[in-house]
């Protein structure tokens, strides 16, 4: 995999603002999961990427859907789904390609739409996704007016799938997937106008780790948007799974939305507000013909899905919106 032909777009963008002094440890990096060290299933991965047939696209929707249409034969559909399956399981969505609908274990188009009305306007923002997996909010917050769009998750398989996305929906669209983590973003750039961090925190063993780097990123007065799993209580309470949360082992900190309003207060976050508090419902994350593993349904106990399997709270997702001071 040619890292150049992947992101040459958006090192020249980094060498522009202070992000460039990122690209002396980012590009060994990629170098090395992508070329030195490959994914077990990245050949097989990249070869369902090649098999994707050229097509052609005459309309593309990112600002109510991610969606592209075209004149395809049924023969070409075809072709095209086979493709696609070949990147298996698909978790993050829905994406409608061509008349293939890509019905994703996640409705997290209405996350987004949640979410949306609550943000600073994107248009012209630099902004970054964290945890964006196969990258469907990335694709909205362009929709949306972004400026440019980086999303970072350390999964081969989201790279892929973002990839194949591209393709159809804007193949040179100002909009990157890196497979990295947040650690792995150099400190202190102070860069981006809106940072995004959904579903990520309750994994960190350092949550205030985790906000200092989302603020790190962040110019001052830009905009942290923070989604996470949280409990009912009072400030300065929260639950730390004995184990597992939901058949997850890397849950680590659920904290009530107030405790959550005190670590963002401490780690430098003025005018916080919660703005969406979330029951997660089973219509939400469910098995799909597209993800045909456990879901939702199978995390929560079948006696009481107030509770998950191991008897702790059902997941509650709050959002919460923020000030760099």
């Amino acid at each position: 995999m040619d890292i150049y032909q992947l992101y040459n777009d958006l090192f020249q963008f980094m060498k522009t603002n202070r992000c460039n002094v990122w690209l002396d440890t980012l590009i060994p990096l990629l170098e090395h999961k992508l070329v030195e060290k490959p994914h077990g299933d990245q050949q097989r991965w990249l070869d369902a990427l090649e098999s994707l047939p050229s097509l052609e696209v005459e309309d593309v929707d990112i600002a109510t859907s991610v969606s592209a249409t075209g004149q395809v034969t049924d023969s070409q559909q075809a072709a095209l789904e086979a493709s696609l399956r070949g990147l298996m399981p698909w978790r993050k969505g829905p994406f409608n390609l061509l008349g293939v609908h890509i019905d994703t274990e996640w409705r997290s188009d209405w996350k987004w739409d949640r979410v949306a009305p609550h943000i600073s306007p994107l248009q012209h923002r630099l902004v970054l996704d964290v945890g964006c997996g196969s990258g469907y909010h990335c694709w909205r917050m362009l929709g949306a007016g972004a400026q440019r769009v980086v999303g970072i998750d350390p999964s081969y398989l989201f790279l892929m799938q973002f990839e194949a996305i591209k393709r159809y929906c804007g193949p040179t669209a100002p909009i990157h997937l890196l497979p990295i983590r947040m650690e792995d973003v150099a400190p202190d750039l102070e860069t981006f106008d809106t940072v995004f961090s959904m579903g990520v925190l309750y994994h960190r063993r350092s949550p205030i780790d985790h906000l200092f780097e989302l603020k790190g990123a962040l110019r001052k007065g830009g905009e942290l948007v923070l989604e996470t799993l949280v409990i009912e209580g009072k400030a300065g309470e929260f639950l730390m799974p004995k184990d597992r949360y939901g058949m997850m082992r890397n849950v680590w900190f659920i904290p009530t939305t107030d405790t959550l309003k005190q670590w963002l207060e401490r780690a430098g976050f003025i005018d916080i507000r919660l703005v969406d508090l979330n029951q997660t419902q089973l219509e939400e994350q469910r098995t799909t013909d597209w993800m045909r593993y456990q879901s939702l349904v199978d995390f929560l106990d079948p006696a009481d899905p107030s509770k998950t399997c191991e008897g702790y709270p059902a997941p509650l997702r709050a959002t919460l919106v923020a000030t760099k001071a």
